[in-house]
């Protein structure tokens, strides 16, 4: 009946208070074990969060040059947003991890507390009101036990009393007098304690039953009410923490969708075709094209072997044309003529400056320093010759321009001369440019300076309470200095710029002389004499790259040329290395005796001053001491010599290298033009492209 009127209650467990103490204790370790596993799931989210931002922080670039040149590629953007994109996806990361840990991991440890301190009091009232009821079942047990016993002692009292009255041989004076008196008193008496003892037996359990009462119905039912309520608060707040723990996860997708749209649409900017052009840009190096090899005609050459005198007495007075010079060597053409060689003197490139070791005489017969050789019969060179084997260079030295690449490399990353004189033309001047405009920034920069402390000055001027106006002055002296300095350096750059645009050769300046070329070649007929020399290896420089080889071409000019081999690079200083400048033009011109050379007085365009002593045994050369200043009457053509004056009838060649030139301003190139710098190679990326410069 009891149980029926309960309901749904926990009461209707009154009989299983231990199993509710078990039950809600697990309750509570359910929620301890929960909490443990967004711990270690908020951990693993700021692990996984500093794994990723260390992963995208190692491999942004660092701060150098290359790096600074990378990133002009398409790709090596996209990377870079990639990257950075990829740091705020672990920055979501981050905040997934301080969510969980302020959402849920702080409200369900300050839950647990609160928690465990209500189960706690709640049993604590449950054992409470257990006990005291046990307490008055107890009371009750022992009234009833001494209602029971004064029973039975007024039902002894009064047998004993009926005894004694019923005992027909005793006399009624012996009844009265003996025991029927005190048996009387005796019987009532104890019906007197059994009667008291029945009221407070009737008392007590009136008293324990309204207890039962009040303790299975009030007392206890509202003990295992605040329980259920207790499970069921603890049961609401672990859903609300699964949902936090979903929703956690759902606020930040947005920001991560967004992250991920970024990293797709930084690889939907990569452009392969302008990466490949940018390429073409980075080493573009204005060089000009090499021209047409020219055609060597042997056949008059043996013609004309009639006699040993018939080549050395004879004076002949040789028609002169222009000719266009290959700047670069190309891979495997064969451009060797032992005959020619043979034939002709050999004509040698510019000696390396003092700077560098001199070659043994064993190692360099045809020093230009040692004395001039004299010319061979015409008969010993022809039977050399037949007796010789032609010779073909192996492609082991084809296979020294394979450091090309990371020397260019370097020369481009490292540091070089202010001037950027250690690059090819079109780099140098797209550095000088960037260069001016730098300076630029800078002069507006300090101007804008200037102007804003000026206008303080006349504040100051004007309101002398808020500033000393000499206090400006200082300020303003300085940013005057900066200035002028600035703008120093910017004509000095504007100059090299200036110098480099009016060195590099135009599309039509090469057409040009690709037309003439051609004329001239249909048009004249070469000498054949006049050869040019072979040699049994190639030059190159000292990292391996290719020289140019001396050409069998025959051409004539108008005016007197130096010998047009490319000079081994000679070291002038350790960050200036001179080599040929293949965007030059340079030209190979015929073997004439002395007494042909033009006499013509060339104009003066510039003044040079000798770094190094030179001595100027070959023909066409002329000595000069160190610091001495001569005029120069022609400019280097890319051949590695410059034609100078000492007076009015003694003039030659020198080494370019040797020299410090400066020209004049109305001349055809500007500043300094000193020792081709050693980055002027013979391949350029650009050339690996397909473009020329």
């Amino acid at each position: 009946m009891v149980e029926e009127r309960m309901g749904d209650c926990w009461s209707y467990t009154k009989d299983q208070f231990d199993n509710l103490e078990k039950h809600t204790q697990w309750g509570i370790e359910f929620v301890e074990k929960y909490t443990k596993f967004v711990k270690e799931r908020s951990e693993i989210e700021t692990s996984y969060a500093k794994q990723i931002r260390n992963l995208s922080k190692k491999y942004q670039p660092k701060k150098n040059s290359r790096e600074e040149d990378e990133s002009k590629f398409t790709f090596c953007r996209a990377f870079l947003t990639s990257l950075n994109e990829l740091n705020d996806y672990a920055g979501q990361h981050e905040v997934i991890a301080e969510n969980l840990t302020s959402q849920i991991i702080a409200e369900l440890s300050r839950y647990l507390q609160e928690l465990k301190a209500e189960r706690k009091t709640s049993f604590h009232d449950g054992r409470k009101a257990q006990q005291h009821i046990e307490s008055s079942w107890k009371q009750l047990e022992s009234c009833k036990r001494r209602f029971e016993r004064d029973c039975k002692e007024a039902d002894r009292a009064q047998q004993y009393f009926e005894k004694m009255d019923a005992d027909i041989n005793v006399t009624k004076a012996d009844v009265e007098k003996r025991s029927s008196h005190k048996a009387r008193q005796q019987a009532q008496m104890r019906h007197q304690m059994a009667s008291d003892s029945k009221s407070d037996y009737s008392a007590y359990l009136q008293k324990f039953n309204q207890e039962q009462n009040e303790h299975y119905f009030t007392v206890i039912p509202n003990i295992f009410q605040k329980l259920q309520d207790m499970e069921e608060k603890r049961i609401d707040r672990v859903a609300v923490c699964m949902k936090t723990f979903a929703d956690v996860d759902r606020q930040v997708l947005p920001i991560v969708g967004k992250c991920l749209d970024g990293m797709t649409k930084a690889a939907e900017s990569i452009e392969p075709k302008t990466d490949s052009q940018q390429v073409v840009e980075s080493y573009k190096s204005g060089f000009e094209a090499p021209g047409d090899v020219e055609f060597e005609d042997y056949g008059q050459a043996m013609k004309r072997t009639v006699s040993e005198t018939s080549l050395s007495n004879s004076k002949e007075v040789k028609e002169r044309t222009g000719g266009k010079s290959k700047g670069k060597l190309w891979p495997f053409i064969k451009n060797k003529n032992k005959l020619m060689s043979l034939l002709t003197s050999p004509h040698q490139p510019p000696p390396a400056p003092p700077a560098s070791s001199p070659p043994s005489p064993s190692a360099v017969p045809n020093d230009p320093q040692s004395p001039k050789q004299q010319k061979e019969p015409l008969s010993h060179r022809l039977n050399d010759f037949m007796n010789s084997k032609p010779k073909m260079h192996c492609l082991r030295s084809l296979r020294r321009g394979i450091t090309l690449n990371s020397h260019v490399r370097n020369l481009i990353e490292g540091s070089g001369p202010e001037d950027f004189s250690h690059l090819p033309p079109e780099q140098r001047r797209k550095k000088l440019q960037g260069k001016i405009d730098d300076l630029n920034k800078d002069i507006q920069k300090e101007m804008d300076q200037r102007d804003a402390l000026t206008k303080m000055k006349d504040v100051y001027v004007k309101n002398p309470q808020m500033g000393d106006p000499a206090s400006v002055d200082p300020r303003l002296s300085e940013i005057g200095q900066n200035i002028e300095k600035f703008q120093y350096e910017a004509q000095k750059f504007e100059g090299w710029l200036a110098e480099v645009e009016e060195r590099m050769p135009s599309k039509s300046d090469s057409n040009r002389r690709s037309g003439l070329y051609e004329t001239q070649n249909n048009s004249t007929q070469l000498v054949s004499n006049n050869c040019a020399q072979d040699r049994e290896r190639p030059l190159s420089s000292p990292d391996g790259s290719y020289t140019e080889e001396q050409n069998s071409e025959t051409q004539v000019k108008a005016t007197v040329n130096p010998p047009v081999n490319p000079p081994v690079n000679p070291t002038v200083n350790p960050t200036v290395n001179p080599t040929v400048n293949p965007a030059l033009p340079t030209s190979s011109t015929p073997e004439f005796d002395d007494e042909f050379d033009d006499d013509e007085t060339l104009p003066t365009i510039g003044t040079c001053k000798a770094l190094y002593p030179f001595e100027g045994h070959n023909e066409g050369t002329i000595a000069v001491a160190e610091g001495e200043l001569l005029y120069v009457i022609e400019e280097d053509k890319g051949d590695g010599w410059t034609r100078v004056r000492r007076n009015e009838d003694e003039e030659g060649y020198v080494p370019t290298s040797y020299v410090e030139v400066f020209l004049e301003t109305n001349a055809k190139v500007l500043g300094c033009s000193g020792p081709v710098p050693q980055a002027r190679l013979r391949f350029s990326c650009s050339e690996l492209f397909g473009e020329l410069g």
